[in-house]
């Protein structure tokens, strides 16, 4: 059992190393050695979990929509509650940076895939959940909403990245989302919805104080 919660945590720091290394030089300037320094494990312990750097961009995405929430009465403030936390984690989490930077390169998603289809298909979800709960305005289409708040969520972060470093890009998505939910939440609902700009922080916050420490 030691011997595999170890390989577990290389496997995870190894990760956030690529990740770290993704975010701040993107793929294509991103090398092996690089992340070997930056996890500071040995070559054979990265490739025992990840054959090539490709690999290593897909380990990142493929943990993008690991995160873990909690169950809300109102389906439509688990919406909320993802672009919230997803926007306070862009601003510490360099796996979601990572994450964020690879799903949008044009040239590197042809190798590696992107982020987008996973998280398209849990806001799909989530509001198809939303929508036999009465919650929605007759007119939505799980997955059109789904599509569009993930276009204009990485819109948004991308203009706040560029303009601000991502320092207010809490605020920026809880602007975004104030406008966008009235044409999709019944009026009932929409004003029961938390949209405020330090959502995903308390999120993240209670969230985390629910996660045993690693023995």
């Amino acid at each position: 059992m030691a011997q595999q919660e170890r390989a577990v945590r290389t496997r995870r720091a190894v990760l956030e190393a690529a990740a770290t290394v993704f975010a701040e030089h993107g793929y294509t300037a991103a090398t092996v050695a690089d992340i070997l320094k930056a996890a500071g494990v040995t070559k054979g312990a990265l490739y025992f979990h990840f054959d090539s750097k490709e690999a290593l961009a897909r380990g990142v995405l493929e943990v993008q929509t690991n995160q873990p929430l909690p169950e809300q009465e109102i389906k439509l403030q688990e919406l909320v509650d993802v672009a919230m936390s997803v926007a306070h984690r862009l601003r510490f989490d360099p796996v979601v940076r990572a994450g964020a930077r690879l799903s949008a390169d044009p040239a590197g998603r042809q190798q590696y895939g992107s982020a987008w289809p996973a998280w398209v298909d849990l806001i799909t979800q989530i509001v198809s959940a939303a929508r036999e709960r009465g919650e929605t305005l007759g007119h939505v289409v799980p997955r059109e909403i789904a599509e569009l708040v993930v276009g204009a969520f990485n819109g948004v972060q991308l203009y706040a990245q560029l303009e601000t470093g991502l320092k207010d890009v809490e605020y920026r998505i809880s602007v975004l989302l104030q406008h966008l939910l009235p044409s999709i939440a019944s009026p009932s609902v929409l004003m029961r919805l938390d949209v405020a700009a330090d959502r995903g922080e308390r999120l993240v916050r209670e969230t985390a104080a629910l996660v045993p420490e690693p023995a």
